[in-house]
């Protein structure tokens, strides 16, 4: 598994960046202790393309398929996306907000996005996620929690868990023992 590392600013050093505008200050003195699992597909369904990123930057043409003239309002983001084939992209640092969760509660704590790193695997419910995009994830989550060590052991957890009857995503398809004999 190659080790990934994230630099003072809180970017990966070996992602590709598209800086998204949508994104904030986190409150002071908010220690990072989560992450929170996505799954994204657009359309919905359909891979590669490179939508998601157009999407997180605001550039998602609402001409190019039906269902981008429904979202292409939508400022949201996330911290990374993982790719299909394992390619890694990087939209926010780690050290700020990014708006990926939305209403959204964890233990108790409201308002995810605060304390919260997003990352979106390209997928669907429905779909089984690849091996490449499970290495991926294991490797970034080891650097997370090297950089920020209130990530602990059990504080991973999919939009679904945050966001119950609202969001559905990483979905059934995704495998969470997978993950952890990863970690």
């Amino acid at each position: 598994m190659t080790k990934l590392s994230i630099d003072a600013a809180g970017w990966l050093r070996s992602a590709a960046v598209h800086e998204s505008p949508n994104f904030d200050a986190r409150p002071d003195e908010t220690a990072i202790k989560l992450v929170v699992v996505h799954g994204i597909s657009l359309p919905p369904g359909e891979f590669g393309g490179g939508h998601v990123p157009d999407f997180f930057c605001n550039r998602l043409d609402p001409e190019g398929h039906p269902y981008f003239a429904e979202i292409c309002e939508m400022r949201v983001s996330a911290h990374c996306l993982i790719e299909r084939d394992g390619g890694l992209h990087q939209f926010v640092s780690f050290d700020d907000r990014a708006w990926h969760a939305g209403a959204s509660t964890w233990r108790g704590e409201p308002a995810c996005n605060d304390f919260s790193i997003g990352i979106e695997l390209e997928g669907c419910d429905e779909l089984a996620y690849e091996d490449a995009q499970y290495e991926r994830l294991a490797a970034l989550i080891g650097a997370l929690r090297a950089r920020y060590p209130a990530i602990g052991p059990d504080a991973v957890t999919g939009h679904s868990d945050i966001a119950p009857g609202r969001k559905t995503d990483p979905g059934p398809a995704f495998d969470w023992s997978k993950l952890r004999s990863l970690l």
